[in-house]
């Protein structure tokens, strides 16, 4: 083998394909030990991301989902309750309204009769002061006449 020898940067030569070889060779082991499974894990991890994605979506769906059923909850349980409110006021008020007429009738009874009562004194007065009247009637007119009646 001669070696050539020229002034030249890059000679042709059986160190250069040498070079070439080692490099591809180089190539070949750098991409089996590290780019492969670089790409591997950065496609795995990708994939792992998009999953996590798609759970943090359907995550989102089920909690929109549950939020949406209490907020049915709670207006069907306030809806119950206004129901439960107007039927307890509608019976407090009849309960009123049934008391309030007892109670009426009760002053109503006792109104008559506090009256009869009155009624009874005042009928009770009158003889009395009728039977006191004839006998003061009676006292006045001996006196005026100055004898005694007869009954």
């Amino acid at each position: 083998m001669e070696i050539v020898s020229s002034i030249a940067l890059i000679s042709i030569n059986e160190t250069l394909i040498f070079q070439i070889i080692s490099f591809l060779i180089f190539l070949f082991i750098i991409n089996r030990i590290m780019f492969r499974p670089l790409r591997n894990i950065m496609v795995e991890r990708d994939a792992h991301i998009e999953k996590i994605k798609t759970d943090i979506i359907q995550a989102q769906k089920r909690f929109d989902n549950i939020t949406d059923e209490i907020n049915d909850q709670e207006a069907a349980v306030k809806k119950e309750a206004n129901k439960f409110k107007a039927r307890l006021e509608e019976a407090g008020n009849r309960q009123a309204d049934e008391l309030f007429n007892s109670v009426r009738l009760e002053i109503a009874e006792a109104n008559q009769k506090a009256k009869k009562d009155i009624e009874a004194k005042l009928s009770e007065a009158r003889k009395t002061i009728q039977m006191e009247s004839e006998t003061l009637a009676v006292n006045i007119i001996e006196r005026i006449l100055e004898r005694r009646l007869q009954h």
